[in-house]
Order: structure tokens, then sequence, then C-alpha cells
């Protein structure tokens, strides 16, 4: 059955181990990310905080939640030790049989409304969450809604946003392959006409992810995320805008945004590890209610160097990778995006039925929505498994030609908040990506094929038998 909301998923996971209560009191400024940080880099249990520093009993903060691949299968309720490849697939067949939101009166969004002069943000505990960022950030794990002028499709995104004052955020989203900044660009700026936003915060997992996934032009995220949940999404109406948000929200911030109202913004320790962009003037959204359940929860992310919440993008970027290749008849047998990677790394398992097969490969993913962000692909035969980083390492140092294997693609379009780009490149977006072929040549005599030394291919069956009869008889 699907999580009705963050709390029941919380739960599940204290349930599973994957999360822990801290009754400790803790500081929304540094200790709050710290604790995050180091609950990623050791592979910990989620912290879920019960007792924030300055702020009434009952506020609490959460984050996590999907910095592992057994919280994203918990979240789908599949077991937790379901392998990465499995979770891939069965959120790619969900997630194409989409179901439209079901519209309720009332949820529990709306226990707490403040509007207009009642608005001030700071009494939620919004973290300091890294040493040098610019500001607090209360946009970090949460959907941005907006609604296309032109049309119907609503477009659920993950934004940051950074506290400017009581009723003031900013949201950086100045990035041609973002949909927010193309329905306002396209719709909203030639007219004039302010865009309405929500920021709801704290929602239920599924609509978590489908808020981070690559979904095509004109595809609702929350429609995608009634699919994979197997009901609809319930929403319900704001107070002073016309967009719907989710009933179970924790947090519901309504707004409104024009591109020429801008803030200086940032930096922000981003998901690739480093503190990226300069502190510059960026877009504002003007805050006009907030509604919020009793004792709130506020979810967040701490950004760096991976693993952490955005490991979610390993899942929906290589699902829509899958499609893609899949649908020109690529030969692959899988398809992983590392999260030790930052998600920029795709690797792809192929049985080589032609010459240059990775060069196809290569381009499919770059033509896709999920390229911009995917400078590096490495494509490897098909007795490699793409989700063993071992396997694939081993293959790219042993396979991979030093001159005829790497491939790169100069003057590409890229994600502007890439480490390696420099000042001209970040606001040009113009970048460089590469593949690297880790797969035999086809022209190469098979005899002069090397062949791999491992456990199941160097020993005789009977060998191998008789070794694990001894292994397990000594407890291995």
């Amino acid at each position: 059955m699907p999580f009705r909301d963050v709390r029941e998923f919380i739960a599940r996971l204290e349930k599973e181990g994957e999360a822990v209560r801290i009754e400790e009191e803790v500081d929304w400024n540094l200790e709050v990310g710290a604790m995050l940080r180091r609950a990623a880099e050791t592979g910990s249990p989620a912290p879920f905080f019960q007792k924030i520093k300055g702020y009434p009993e009952g506020y609490r903060m959460f984050g996590g939640g999907a910095a592992k691949f057994s919280r994203m299968a918990i979240a789908m309720d599949m077991a937790p030790d379901t392998h990465p490849r499995e979770i891939i697939e069965e959120f790619t067949r969900r997630k194409n049989q989409p179901i439209k939101p079901r519209l309720v009166s009332d949820g529990p969004c709306k226990e707490n409304i403040h509007i207009g002069d009642e608005v001030d943000l700071f009494k939620f505990p919004v973290p300091m969450i890294h040493e040098g960022d610019g500001g607090r950030y209360i946009g970090t794990w949460h959907a941005t809604i907006s609604k296309d002028l032109d049309s119907d499709w609503v477009n659920w995104g993950t934004y940051r946003h950074q506290l400017h004052n009581k009723n003031t955020v900013g949201i950086i989203y100045s990035s041609a392959v973002k949909h927010m900044w193309t329905m306002y660009t396209k719709g909203y700026k030639p007219k004039n006409k302010p865009m309405e936003v929500a920021i709801a915060i704290g929602i239920e997992p599924i609509s978590q992810f489908c808020a981070t996934t690559y979904a095509p032009y004109g595809i609702s995220e929350v429609d995608m995320a009634g699919g994979i949940r197997g009901e609809p999404v319930e929403l319900v109406k704001c107070e002073t805008i016309g967009l719907e948000v989710p009933a179970t929200a924790e947090i519901v911030i309504e707004a409104e945004m024009e591109s020429d109202d801008t803030m200086n913004e940032g930096p922000y320790g981003e998901f690739s590890g480093y503190r990226t962009g300069a502190r510059e003037p960026r877009p504002v959204i003007r805050v006009k209610a907030v509604t919020h359940r009793n004792n709130p929860i506020f979810t967040m992310s701490c950004g760096g160097v991976p693993v952490h919440d955005d490991a979610i993008m390993s899942l929906t970027k290589a699902s829509v990778l899958l499609e893609a290749l899949r649908a020109r008849g690529i030969p692959l047998t899988g398809v992983s995006v590392f999260p030790e990677t930052a998600f920029m790394v795709a690797a792809v398992a192929v049985k080589v039925a032609y010459s240059h097969v990775a060069e196809d490969i290569a381009h499919i993913i770059w033509g896709a929505h999920a390229g911009h962000s995917t400078p590096y692909i490495i494509v490897v035969d098909d007795d490699v498994d793409p989700f063993d980083l071992r396997q694939v390492l081993h293959a790219f140092a042993t396979k991979c030609h030093p001159h005829r294997g790497i491939i790169r693609l100069e003057h590409s379009p890229v994600i502007n908040i890439l480490p390696f780009l420099n000042r001209k490149e970040q606001e040009n977006r113009s970048g460089a990506k590469a593949y690297f072929d880790c797969t035999w040549p086809r022209d190469w005599d098979p005899a002069d094929v090397p062949q791999r030394i491992t456990f199941t291919e160097a020993y005789p069956s009977e060998v191998q038998e008789r070794v694990l009869a001894i292994w397990r008889k000594y407890g291995y």
C-alpha cells in the first residue's frame, strides 16, 4: 500500500532500521547539516530530529530519506534488499501507467493558515546547512509547483530556495533544460504576468521522487506519481493562488514570481559535492500565504560529496535512459547511474551486435532530456554488471583504449552548475562530454580477446562446487 504522507514513510523507515530518532536538542545553524552529512558519508540511518533549538516542541526536521536504494525500495513498497536493477525496472513500468490526481476539499496541510502579514517563514526551523552558504535554505527537499500559462500542464520540480526574509525566498532555475524556466519565458514573461508558484515541503515519498525525475516536457509529475503509487495523489486547492498542492504536505508556501524581481542568491553546497556558482542576482518568490500541519516536519537534504538524497536521481535518470535506449533498439542488458558520481556518470552494458555501438548509445543519451547532466558515459560488454562499480572500473581500466576508446564532444550544452565549468562556460551553458568505449572491438579475432579471470570463469564447475561446499561449511 502507498504511504499517505511523509510521517507514515518515516515510521516505516524506523521499523526497517533505516531511520533513527534524535532526541537530543540540535541547532538549525550548521549542526543539523553536519549530522546529515555525517550520516550520508557513513551510510547511517536517516536522522529524525525531535528538538530544534529555538523552536517550539513538536517542530521536527528530517533528511536522508532517499540516500540509499534500500530507502527508495521501501518508498515503492518493495523489500529493502531489492537490487537496484529491479527497482529501476519497476519504477519504469509503473511510471508509464499514470493516474490523475484526486482533488479533495480539505487536508492536513490546512490545519494552520497564515495569509498576508501573518506570514513569517522564520517560524519554521529553516537550516543553515553548510558553512559558507549564502544563507538559510528553505527549499532543498520539496516540490516546486507551477502551471503552464497556455495549457493544463502542471510541473513539479525541485529547485533550491534560499530564505531571504520572512516572506521572500529565492530560486535558481535559469537553465533552458528546466521546465519551469521554459514555462516562464514562453508564457508569462512575454505577457508581463507574474507566475504563481507553490512550494510543498514534507510530501509523501513517491511524489517527492517524481519532483526530481526527468519527466518529458508537458508531462505532469503528479500523474506519474499516481501511477507509481497505484492510486491517485490527493490534492487540495491553495488559499490565495490557483494551484493545487498535496493535501498531506507538512508545509505549503503560496507565492508569485517575476523574473525581473531579483535578490542576491547563493552560493550553496550542491549535489556535486562542491559549493558552486557565484553569489549573484536571481529571481525571488514573494509569499502570499503559508499553510502547515500541526507539529510540522521540515524535510531537507544536505548536499555534498555523494551519496545523499540526490541518489534518487540515479534511479529516475537510469529509468529515462533505459527507455530511450530501448526505444532505439539498443541490445542493452542494464543501465546504471552511479550515486557516487553525483549522477553524472552512466554505465551501459550492451551485447555488441555491431561496431561502434558505443557511439550510438552516447548520442541517444545526450539527445535525451537527462543527457544535459550526464557528461560521462561508460559502455561495457554484457558480461559486466553495470551496477557493480568494481566491475565497471575494471572494464574501464583494461578495455578502454586511452586514445581510440575515449571520444570527446566539445562545445556541448550542459547544466550550468557543474564544478568543472569555468565562469564563461557557466554563463553560456557550454561545456563538453565524453564517452568511454570499454567493449572488445568487433573486428578482433576471438582468439585475441583476453580471457577474464574470475571464480566463475577460470575454474571448472566441479572445482567451484567443491570450494563452495567448503566455504559454506566454515561459515563464510
